[in-house]
């Protein structure tokens, strides 16, 4: 296993597939799910944060580099080694990619070591959708989509899709119902690539209430060689007064409000 500063490490095996997982902090469990090309430096970044704000991040390294600073070289090399996975299908509409299955059963892992009320999930880009297939479970209580890309959108039926089946909306609809489920969304305006704007339209029409997406100006991302998408990893300008600042202490406050500030109320009763 490779280090990471700062993060210890194990592996876990689900389905006959053993990956590393690096841990980090203390406080309610909060399973970070990378992008393209892997655990770069910015995502490593944002993991920081979440742990520096009182989580226990589970970062699991599911494909490409790691600890490296991204290049769009990487990004597109990486991208394509996905596209070809049997583990993702990036084209699927109506049901979701092979991996999470695994990534289920990390959270289920997760939740049985750390307790409390449950377990955050936060995925971004390839992963963005993951984090509403996690909600199947009863344990993933606060989901982030950041700027969920898949099913790519090669078609304006693709581009509005979320990359679940059925039985999750169903089942997320009766959460949000029945359990108060909350799920939160990022993207930028702009993003002409992976995350546009007719997929947090049907996220908001699925989802009604139980939605809350974050969509920020293109002008507010940094400048990088491709159109603005990354919100929480190479779009951050961090900054005060900075819109992508503002948007991780949004997911920040939305994961201590689920994971938290629930875990006080269910201890005093």
């Amino acid at each position: 296993m490779k280090k990471l500063p700062g993060y210890t490490s194990f592996p876990f095996s689900h389905g006959g597939t053993e990956r590393t997982v690096y841990r980090k902090g203390t406080g309610p469990g909060v399973v970070v799910m990378h992008e393209v090309p892997g655990i770069s430096a910015e995502v490593l970044r944002f993991a920081d944060k979440v742990a520096d704000a009182g989580f226990t991040v589970f970062m699991p390294h599911l494909f490409g580099t790691l600890g490296r600073k991204t290049n769009p070289v990487d990004r597109m090399f990486q991208l394509a080694r996905v596209c070809i996975s049997r583990e993702f299908h990036v084209l699927a509409e109506d049901r979701s990619s092979p991996i999470t299955d695994w990534l289920r059963a990390l959270a289920g892992r997760v939740h049985e070591e750390i307790g409390g009320v449950g377990v955050g999930a936060v995925g971004m880009c390839v992963t963005g959708n993951f984090a509403l297939t996690m909600t199947l479970d009863p344990w993933v209580v606060a989901p982030v989509m950041g700027h969920p890309s898949f099913p790519l959108p090669l078609t304006p039926a693709k581009a509005a899709a979320l990359h679940v089946t059925p039985e999750t909306l169903v089942n997320a609809r009766r959460r949000i119902t029945d359990e108060g489920l909350k799920v939160m969304g990022v993207r930028f305006h702009g993003d002409a690539l992976f995350c546009r704007a007719a997929r947090f339209a049907t996220l908001r029409r699925e989802l009604g209430e139980g939605f809350e997406g974050i969509e920020l100006p293109g002008r507010s991302s940094k400048v990088n060689p491709e159109p603005p998408h990354s919100v929480l990893t190479i779009g951050l300008i961090d900054e005060e007064g900075e819109p992508t600042r503002e948007a991780i202490e949004r997911v920040l406050g939305f994961l201590r409000e689920r994971l938290r500030v629930r875990e006080a109320r269910a201890d005093a009763k």
